[in-house]
């Protein structure tokens, strides 16, 4: 068998798993058609002290924190977050992002400048998250933190519980 069929044959039994897992979990949930986007508003600037560090790869020497302080749930089940990379070279990249975990997606709503305010992104638009390395951060924050395959956490607090205490992504639902 070609190595391409074997991973299409991989892909479609980690969907299956998936699918047969959520539905009998029952946490199978289907993407509300008349689903509409709450208010955002931006959070407050970074504060150091809120910063919670998690691990996203060791293929990659950035360190990666979340600002707790910016950790939201809106009425529309789209968690949010402020996304803070430092690289080894001393440069830091601050980013106000959401994840939609009933569809697996992310989105960049904008970007933090130096003396705390806010960049809204130009084509700020919902995209699938994908494990590769631009989006693994966010892999690793829906799949091993925040999201329970479909299912969002149920407040703020269950989000900040989540984040501290990462769960087995060999155990979830989420599909990568």
């Amino acid at each position: 068998m070609s190595s391409r069929a074997q991973r299409i044959i991989g892909g479609a039994l980690v969907a299956l798993a998936f699918v047969s897992g959520s539905a009998s979990a029952g946490l199978l949930v289907e993407a509300d058609p008349d689903w509409k986007e709450g208010e955002v508003a931006m959070p407050p600037a970074v504060d150091e002290s809120r910063l919670r560090s998690f691990f996203v790869s060791s293929a990659s020497a950035n360190q990666f924190f979340v600002d707790e302080g910016s950790v939201s749930l809106g009425e529309d089940r789209v968690v949010r977050y402020t996304l803070v990379v430092r690289t080894t070279g001393g440069a830091e990249n601050v980013t106000f992002e959401g994840i939609r975990c009933a569809t697996g997606e992310r989105r960049i709503y904008a970007s933090g400048r130096k003396d705390g305010t806010w960049t809204p992104m130009k084509n700020s638009a919902w995209q699938p998250i994908s494990d590769n390395a631009y989006n693994r951060p966010r892999a690793a924050l829906a799949y091993e933190h925040f999201c329970d395959g479909p299912a969002a956490p149920r407040n703020r607090e269950h989000a900040l519980e989540l984040l501290r205490n990462p769960r087995d992504p060999s155990k979830s639902y989420g599909v990568r």
